[in-house]
């Protein structure tokens, strides 16, 4: 594969993608390749049929590497809040005297904060915030004179499990893999770095579950997962209209909580089969779904409640309620806060449910840049 090209895998609750993909000009991308394989997904700990998934993995990757006709040797493999825990800790790295902070410095102050998991494997170390000794708070502290350095911290752990079930599928295939964060890569991608740096809340609502983070500068200071999602709204309408998931999914693409009248009735045909159901029915329906959503939302703000997050915005993603006609004005209304849906500001790719592969595709090509040969040897010449 090019050597400026990087390979993605994005493991979604209901479905998996590899894409490749490289910087172009103006901060955007090429795409090489892409291809999505559903799969049955995964609980709080474990994915519900393994073998599904390396079939979904393995039809996914031979797809991609024959439209590029080459191999992939290096593959970042996002990891879904599932699987992640991340680890807020403030670290403190003194000095014999005052001098210019470089970046081994802040690999120091890093590796300082490092402690095992059970059961977690360390993937990642970014910052909230930096201190120097004369009480500066700085994002970046490179090139400041201190006689100490410190900061609040985010260690992102994956689960062994989740490593372990990605290295038996590639098991034999010479393929090195990296794992990435997927919710601190689609959060740090769609909000703005000023915004992070006051304090910004992310919610990523998949299929199947849903990631709520508080993020602080380049660092997570909050994150849980809950397991609500588009897939359970549908099987309220299951439950409610007695009919299979595919029937409940083509009612929930025909729901709209704006229309000012739910009087009559809403159709479907699935597989030359007609449906029909009452459209207030449907609607109630659709929300009680949804309400299981706004709950989630509800308590993970009052657990992480704080005048910081007074009246900030909560930045929405993901492919859960970005179909739901009302969806997001119907969450807004119930946590009792403004939701904005974020997506990425790429053609043909501008849609919430392209978020989590476009963030990791990014997030992937910086790491790529950072252990390229000149980041390197300007690394060492610069401290």
């Amino acid at each position: 594969m090019s050597r400026n090209s990087v390979a993605v895998l994005d493991v979604r609750s209901s479905e998996v993608t590899v894409i490749v993909g490289e910087r172009g000009v103006n901060n955007t991308f090429v795409f090489k390749a892409s291809r999505t394989e559903p799969y049955d997904g995964y609980d709080d700990s474990t994915f519900f049929d393994t073998d599904k998934l390396a079939d979904a993995v393995y039809h996914a990757l031979s797809a991609v590497e024959r439209i590029c006709g080459e191999r992939v040797r290096k593959l970042y493999v996002g990891v879904p809040g599932a699987f992640t825990r991340v680890v807020p800790r403030e670290q403190v790295l003194g000095f014999p005297k005052r001098r210019t902070i470089g970046n081994r410095d802040i690999s120091a102050l890093f590796a300082s904060g490092r402690e095992r998991l059970e059961g977690y494997r360390c993937i990642r170390t970014t910052s909230m915030i930096f201190v120097t000794s004369d009480d500066r708070r700085v994002i970046n502290p490179v090139g400041l004179t201190s006689a100490s350095l410190s900061g609040v911290l985010s260690y992102f752990y994956c689960s062994n499990y989740f490593a372990e079930t990605m290295e038996h599928i590639f098991s034999g295939m010479k393929i090195e893999l990296s794992y990435l964060p997927t919710e601190y890569a689609m959060a740090t991608y769609l909000i703005p770095s000023e915004t992070r740096d006051e304090y910004a809340l992310f919610l990523d609502v998949g299929y199947m579950s849903t990631s709520l983070c508080v993020m602080l500068g380049n660092g997570v200071l909050a994150h849980r997962t809950y397991f609500v999602g588009k897939g359970q709204i549908a099987a309220v309408l299951m439950n409610r209209f007695s009919v299979s998931y595919d029937v409940a999914c083509a009612f929930l693409s025909k729901a709209n909580l704006y229309a000012r009248s739910n009087a009559g009735k809403t159709e479907v045909v699935v597989q030359g089969v007609p449906f029909e159901v009452d459209t207030d029915e449907l609607v109630e329906a659709v929300k009680e779904g949804l309400d299981a959503i706004c709950e989630a939302i509800g308590g993970f703000l009052e657990e992480c409640s704080g005048k910081e997050l007074d009246f900030k915005p909560l930045y929405v993603s993901g492919e859960g309620l970005a179909d739901i006609r009302g969806a997001l004005e119907h969450v807004s209304k119930r946590v009792s806060r403004v939701c904005e849906q974020l997506a990425p500001d790429l053609p043909y790719y501008n849609k919430p449910a392209m978020s989590s592969r476009i963030a990791l595709v990014d997030l992937a090509y910086e790491d790529h840049r950072k252990r390229g040969f000149f980041y390197k040897l300007l690394n060492v010449f610069g401290g």
